[in-house]
Parts: C-alpha cells; sequence; structure tokens
C-alpha cells in the first residue's frame, strides 16, 4: 500500500480513502467539537495527503498514523483560526438592535400601489387636466396659486380642474360596475386606479 500511495496510484488512495475516512472525521471531530469544521479538516487532511505522499516511507506498517498526523495539525490550525475570529469578534462593539421595520415595509408597499393606481388614473386625463389636478387636490393649491404655478389664467384652472374630476368620476363609475361582475380584490389591494385618484375629487364635492 505504501508504494502504491508513493507512486500516485489512485485506486489505492481510494482504497486509503474508504479506510480511514469516518475515523479521521471522528478524531477531527473530537478535536474541534464542530461538526462542519470536522469535515472541513477532514477533506483538507485527505487533500494534503495526496499532495505530500512522495513523502511516505516505503517501509512501515498502517498508514493511518500519518493521516491522523495531519488530520491533528489540520485541527490544530482550526481551532486557533476560530479562537482568533472569536477574540476578533469580542474586541468589536456589540451590533446595534434592529428595528422591527414589517409595519414600515407594509406601508411603503401600500404606498407604491397607490401611487400607482393613481399614476394609472391621471394617464387617463388629458395633459392640461393632468396638471391642474394634483396642484388643486393632492397640494391643496388655491386656484389661483395654481394659475401662477402654471402660468395660466384662473378661469382656465377651473375649467380644467371641473373636466378633471367629471372624467375621474366617470372612470370610477365605469370601474365600479366592471368590478361588481368580478371577484373581489384581496385584503390591502386598491380596487381601482381611477376610484381611489377619485376619492380626493369625491371628498372635496361633498
Amino acid at each position: 500500500m505504501r508504494a502504491r500511495i508513493r507512486a500516485g496510484d489512485r485506486a489505492a488512495f481510494a482504497e486509503l480513502y474508504e479506510t480511514y475516512a469516518r475515523p479521521v472525521y471522528n478524531h477531527a471531530l473530537r478535536m474541534t467539537g464542530d461538526w462542519s469544521t470536522a469535515e472541513e479538516v477532514m477533506s483538507e487532511t485527505f487533500l494534503t495527503a495526496w499532495r505530500t505522499r512522495t513523502t511516505v516511507r516505503p517501509d512501515g506498517g498502517p498508514l493511518g498514523p500519518w493521516l491522523f498526523g495531519i488530520a491533528t495539525n489540520k485541527a490544530h490550525n482550526a481551532n486557533r483560526s476560530l479562537r482568533r475570529r472569536t477574540a476578533f469578534l469580542a474586541r468589536r462593539p456589540a451590533p446595534e438592535p434592529v428595528a422591527d421595520f414589517a409595519d414600515e415595509t407594509a406601508e411603503r408597499l401600500d404606498d407604491l400601489r397607490k401611487l400607482a393606481a393613481m399614476q394609472r388614473a391621471l394617464s387617463q386625463l388629458r395633459r392640461t387636466e393632468r396638471e391642474v389636478l394634483p396642484l388643486c387636490v393632492w397640494s391643496q393649491l388655491s386656484y389661483a396659486e395654481a394659475a401662477d404655478a402654471l402660468g395660466i389664467a384662473v378661469g382656465t384652472v377651473r375649467s380644467r380642474l371641473s373636466r378633471a374630476r367629471d372624467r375621474l368620476r366617470r372612470l370610477a363609475e365605469e370601474q365600479s360596475v366592471t368590478q361588481s361582475r368580478e371577484p373581489r380584490p384581496g385584503r390591502g389591494e386598491v380596487e381601482g386606479a381611477a376610484a381611489f385618484a377619485a376619492w380626493p375629487v369625491q371628498e372635496e364635492a361633498r
């Protein structure tokens, strides 16, 4: 066996692995106290054994002691590395507590859905109507302030806003009829883009 290992006989090395893999693993486990580390030590042991096979003396008994010697060195190295990592982590300040952001995330997702609904509704309006509606309804600008922002007359703001309101109401009514024939959306879903976008308009009109 020693001569075959020294010569790089792969079949002999496979036989060596089958014979000693479990004993080497158990040895590494006893030395490291960790299953995953023991597996790494075992793998590194046989890799090193293959690379240094020419150092095996041609005479002698079983090759177990040679493998255990390699495994012992690998286990020591693994333990030293673990101690260094543990000491390094011990010197670092404790991590800041992580806040529970589940509610914040849900709110953001809900905001994104609402924003998307408004964008879909506004996309069905004329450009001039899309300009006045956000200013007067959501930004709460007066007609005069919206007129100043757009560089148009106050009367133009009024007429454009009126057309935008009428258009959104019609879209909301159409979607309401369509949805009455379809399954209800799940909890938290926006039922209709126009219906949601028209809501502030309807509130203001009351």
